[in-house]
């Protein structure tokens, strides 16, 4: 009897409709005590997530109980709220979230987006009206909706760029959004500067002349060497990722500072959309089970110890792989150190209370023990995350020429150096771009990517053992000079490119890997 109604329960269950009325229809509280003054409002975030001890074990607590608390927030006015009044502007937002851009004085620029999110367009239209939406919704409980106000106090301690968002409460009456006004009526939303283009500077980015998407910034880093991504401080910013358990960080999550520095264009990262930090997501069977290894692995929850840095790291790969390729073991290990000094007891406890009280009260002592033993535990995360971007590095040239210089040095420490071209003259001399000596038992494979431009590649160096290099040209002439030996292991030196153009000298333990299709040598500058 059982065998025979399986198959009919689970297909009532993937064709069961969603629900009609998910979400709370206002965030106000009618009853209770309310706020003295009329520009506060007393709200819950999302009082729908609330449910019983049998959906706890299958989909997990998560924050509900903080998104169903009762929290006091100023009431969102377009002509208050920002000195000068603000604007609506066009409407933006990813597949979940809720936002539009509003217009301040003198062409300073906010984004408005709400806090409860709904992944209704994420989905295939063939789901969108079974249960597998309300399974979706209901997995936003596992975000601290709170969590993005406790960062700028913990980001300005790092010495790491931020954004300052603020909660509002938008009233029903608020029509002064446009058409999409409805959207936000009755709802919780951030409040969060929008730093893109010079207008939007504030004096906390120092001398900076222009912001930036990482759209432009890439587009600008491999057209010209003179343009650098600022490396050092992206680490920086990325290990407190890692220990505030923000696992979405994928490219589109950060804006760029760009400083003028000794000739050179430097683009310093920004932070933005902090609403994975603190993610609570495994404690529940069936979340448990999507988040193993072999499923979902970026869904990683906030714990005391870290759980799994390489999903933890998994979303931000791509930008990792582009913002980190010169930073060395030692310097990790030195701003894990330095994290540590910064990111004090004293500044812990600043920071979570800007949670509202009562939320505070739900998870400031619990929140505030896991950073204390995160942070006991950097150097050692902070490793492991070298450890994962050293396995396969690669090197990136620009559409300018430029030289590639791999040196075998030894058995342990092969040496690639990278410079820009000088134009031909009596006293012309290649202008350093690049230099990282690379260890064979961190470092399974580099790769060189050229670019455009007429660029040169020298391979070099007798060793017993050393670690492979592919060399990718690029759509202009290059050159491939291989004098290098290595006498185990086999081939170690691959060159992809085109058939036609390119000058070849291949030497010993040389694999001449060129086709005729252009895809041979294709990069991804973009990512998404």
């Amino acid at each position: 009897m059982t065998t025979r109604l399986s198959p009919v329960f689970f297909l009532l269950l993937f064709s069961s409709c969603v629900r009609q009325h998910y979400f709370q229809p206002d965030a106000r509280l009618p009853g209770g005590p309310q706020p003295a003054s009329p520009d506060s409002a007393r709200v819950t975030v999302g009082r729908h997530y609330l449910r019983g001890p049998i959906h706890h074990f299958f989909m997990g607590k998560h924050y509900r109980q903080v998104w169903a608390t009762p929290v006091v927030v100023p009431v969102f006015d377009l002509s208050k709220t920002v000195p000068g009044g603000l604007t609506a502007g066009k409407m933006g937002g990813g597949f979940q979230s809720t936002s539009i851009t509003l217009e301040g004085p003198k062409g300073r620029e906010y984004a408005l987006r709400t806090l409860d999110k709904d992944p209704y367009k994420t989905l295939p239209k063939v789901m969108r009206k079974s249960f597998v939406l309300n399974v979706v919704r209901d997995a936003t409980s596992a975000a601290n909706p709170f969590a993005a106000f406790v960062v700028p106090p913990l980001a300005e301690a790092a010495g790491v760029l931020h954004t300052n968002p603020r909660p509002y409460y938008v009233p029903p009456t608020e029509t002064r959004l446009g058409p999409s006004s409805n959207l936000f009526q009755g709802k919780v939303v951030m409040l969060e500067e929008k730093y893109d283009g010079k207008e939007n500077l504030t004096p906390a980015f120092g001398a900076a002349r222009d912001l930036q998407d990482s759209d432009d910034v890439l587009a600008a880093r491999y057209a010209d060497p003179a343009h650098q991504l600022d490396q050092l401080a992206f680490a920086r910013a990325r290990l407190l990722d890692i220990w505030l358990g923000d696992w979405d960080r994928h490219e589109g999550q950060w804006q760029w500072a760009v400083y003028e520095q000794n000739g050179r264009t430097l683009y310093r990262a920004v932070p933005k959309d902090r609403d994975q930090v603190f993610y609570r997501f495994s404690d529940g069977l069936i979340p448990w089970l999507a988040s193993r290894r072999w499923a979902v692995r970026k869904f990683r929850t906030f714990k005391p110890q870290y759980e799994d840095i390489e999903g933890l790291v998994k979303n931000a790969r791509f930008i990792d792989e582009r913002a980190l390729s010169e930073v060395t073991r030692e310097q990790f290990q030195q701003l894990a150190h330095e994290l540590q000094q910064r990111l004090t007891d004293a500044v812990i406890d600043q920071a979570l209370h800007q949670f509202p009280a009562p939320v505070y009260a739900l998870e400031g002592a619990r929140t505030a023990a896991a950073l204390r033993a995160r942070r006991a535990a950097l150097p050692k995360a902070a490793d492991t995350f070298y450890r994962l971007l050293a396995r396969r590095v690669t090197v990136a040239g620009t559409d300018q020429a430029e030289r590639f210089v791999v040196t075998r040095a030894s058995d342990t420490a092969t040496v690639v150096s990278v410079y820009r071209i000088a134009d031909k003259g009596a006293s012309a001399t290649d202008t350093p771009l690049y230099q990282r000596s690379f260890r064979p038992g961190e470092t399974r494979r580099i790769v060189l990517h050229g670019l455009g431009g007429e660029d040169r590649f020298e391979v070099s160096g007798e060793v017993k053992r050393s670690i492979r290099v592919d060399i990718y040209g690029g759509p202009n002439a290059d050159a491939v000079v291989n004098t290098s030996r290595v006498r185990r292991g086999g081939k170690m030196t691959y060159y992809y490119d085109t058939k036609r153009g390119n000058t070849i000298e291949p030497g010993h333990d040389f694999k001449d890997q060129t086709r005729s299709g252009v895809q041979m040598h294709a990069y991804d500058r973009e990512g998404y």
